[in-house]
């Protein structure tokens, strides 16, 4: 693993430009850097020995970084590279805890350092930081195993909770845009923050369940010496298989977690893919109600889920 690029970085160059005297040069410089931040720790969360080609490390480090009274070139690299896997591990596991729950602490930070390995920190904000961990369990699935699946389906909850958070919001659907449009050709969108969910097993129970374990826990680590509070420490069962139907949003500014029935699942998620109001609603299937419907779109209007689509 330690010489794969990571993915989306471009192949560093093979020295570090003597000066920096273009932005090209400065280019460089950074993409140099970069590659030797992100590249995952050693067993004994140090640098790594050898650069991407083989070289020695150190011999590398002296190319690009200098050397102090008190520190070498490569132990001064080896502070930034430690600061990046710790600060971004530490985002992981406060994101994740239905996942670190179910696969266990070692398992968790395995998956995570492959995981960061592959697809390191692409934006300027730790916000979308595990923006593809449900799409790399799928790539990785031994990582997980014998839980892939239910590994999955919690990671695009917990994914899905980060969206409700802090995700945009356009302006929302009212009952004059619906006099406007007959409902065969009347297109509504869903709030970006909304994510529409149908996992096979009661993950919003499972990760309550942990948090509120997790709450317990630290009161208790307050109250007695934390060694003696985490031999308390009580593992929960993993979730049996069931169908269920979510939507994870937010409402003033609080993060919910709403259970749908199947139609009304399914009469979101048609408009969510861009079809007409009326195509939409028959995808909820036979026997509908009319005024079951109607209860329906009212609540997911005075909740703000519905805008009307550009």
């Amino acid at each position: 693993m330690s010489r794969i690029l990571a993915t989306g970085l471009k192949a560093p160059p093979r020295h570090a430009p003597r000066k920096l005297a273009t932005t090209a040069d400065v280019v460089q410089l950074q993409r140099m850097l970069t590659h030797a931040l992100v590249r995952p720790l050693t067993r004994d969360e140090g640098l790594q020995e050898k650069w991407l080609d083989g070289r020695p490390m150190a011999e590398v480090a002296d190319g690009f970084i200098k050397s102090n009274d008190r520190l070498t070139a490569f132990e001064r690299l080896q502070l930034y590279n430690r600061m990046y896997w710790f600060r971004l591990l530490d985002v992981m596991h406060d994101d994740n805890p239905g996942l670190r729950a179910l696969l266990g602490d070692r398992k968790f930070v395995k998956l995570i350092e492959a995981y960061l390995a592959k697809y390191p920190s692409r934006s300027f904000t730790l916000r979308n930081l595990g923006s593809r961990l449900a799409q790399f369990i799928g790539e990785q699935p031994r990582l997980t195993a014998p839980h892939t699946a239910l590994a999955r389906a919690v990671a695009r909850f917990e994914w899905a909770q980060t969206v409700a958070f802090d995700a945009g919001s356009i302006p929302v659907l009212t009952a004059a845009d619906l006099k406007l449009t007959p409902p065969s050709r009347l297109k509504i969108a869903l709030q970006p923050y909304l994510s529409l969910l149908a996992p096979g097993w009661p993950v919003d129970d499972y990760v309550i369940a942990v948090k509120r374990r997790d709450a317990l826990r630290t009161e208790a680590s307050n109250a007695v010496d934390s060694a003696r509070a985490t031999k308390r420490r009580r593992q929960l069962p993993r979730p049996c298989r069931g169908r269920i139907y979510l939507a994870v949003h937010r409402y003033h500014n609080r993060l919910f977690y709403k259970r749908l029935e199947r139609p009304a699942f399914l009469i979101l998620a048609a408009l969510a893919a861009g079809r007409p109001l009326a195509a939409a609603v028959a995808a909820g299937g036979c026997g509908l109600r009319p005024a079951q419907v109607s209860q329906w779109f009212a609540l997911w209007m005075e909740l703000g889920w519905l805008c009307r689509q550009e």
